[in-house]
């Protein structure tokens, strides 16, 4: 896929999400990838905070909010009265952040993929919950200070891409909004699917990680460069990268860009660094 063949109808507009939120523009590219024949089920996120003051009306697919922890029985059921329906045709898409998915919403995530049905579910990971101000969540990475853990984070985050693996999911990848044409791709591969899969695209929050609204992009690059976070999929029960950088950036510079890792050290980094380079070395 190249730059222009991207749709240019836009399926979700004019929310009143932050300026900078990648959040926003992850959804506008699952729209652009999946189209109009297409049901969204947003839990309790920034998403359906932005999206649902009457008379505003973002999204222009069918939209359900649904309770916290419900995303993944949610679109399961959907799919499954679809399927009893005998239609095929329409993409359910359950779109969580990091909370509703890693923490809160993990049981009936790990149901739906059990029972099968055919739904594309995306985590949206702004590494924190960012909607009630900025607190930790399971998917909060090593160093980031929140209001929650205001020294810093000292644990890493959950592997979520090999938590679904090891459900035997037919399909699941991670993105990062500011690769475009790699997350719409993915979306596009997961629609293809007969069967749960799983995508878990990372956008950064310019408040909760402490970066001007205009550097979104730059900021997600940099997370993908400095090797901190990888864009991979995983198919048939292998795992294949996406993207390779040319020349990893050092994830010195990645940290510099964001005040929410003003509290790590000198030595902290170096330790991180040495962590990302063995990881990278195995590969």
């Amino acid at each position: 896929m190249k730059l222009n063949e991207i749709p240019q109808e836009e399926l979700y507009q004019d929310s009143l999400a932050c300026a900078g939120c990648s959040a926003v523009l992850a959804v506008r590219l699952t729209l652009k990838a999946l189209g109009r024949n297409t049901i969204f089920v947003v839990p309790a996120n920034c998403i359906s905070v932005v999206s649902c003051y009457y008379p505003q009306a973002p999204f222009q697919v069918p939209m359900f909010v649904m309770a916290f922890a419900a995303t993944g029985a949610a679109i399961s059921g959907i799919s499954a009265g679809l399927k009893r329906k005998g239609v095929e045709h329409i993409n359910v898409v359950g779109f969580a952040g990091d909370g509703g998915t890693a923490d809160i919403g993990i049981q009936s995530l790990s149901g739906a993929i059990d029972m099968g049905y055919k739904f594309i579910y995306i985590c949206y990971d702004n590494e924190a919950y960012m909607n009630t101000g900025v607190q930790r969540s399971g998917l909060t990475p090593r160093g980031a200070v929140t209001s929650t853990t205001p020294r810093y984070e000292e644990r890493p985050k959950k592997d979520m891409l090999r938590i679904v693996a090891a459900h035997g999911i037919p399909y699941a990848a991670t993105a990062c909004v500011s690769f475009p044409l790699d997350y719409i791709q993915k979306v596009q591969k997961a629609s293809q699917v007969n069967g749960p899969t799983y995508i878990h695209v990372l956008a950064p929050c310019p408040p909760g990680w402490g970066f001007e609204a205009d550097r979104s992009i730059e900021v997600g690059r940099l997370a993908v460069r400095s090797g901190l976070w990888d864009l991979v999929e995983y198919e048939k029960g292998a795992l294949r990268t996406t993207y390779r950088p040319g020349r990893r950036a050092p994830v010195a510079d990645y940290f510099a860009a964001q005040s929410r890792f003003r509290n790590l050290s000198k030595d902290d980094i170096e330790a991180i660094q040495r962590d990302v380079d063995a990881r990278h070395a195995k590969r």
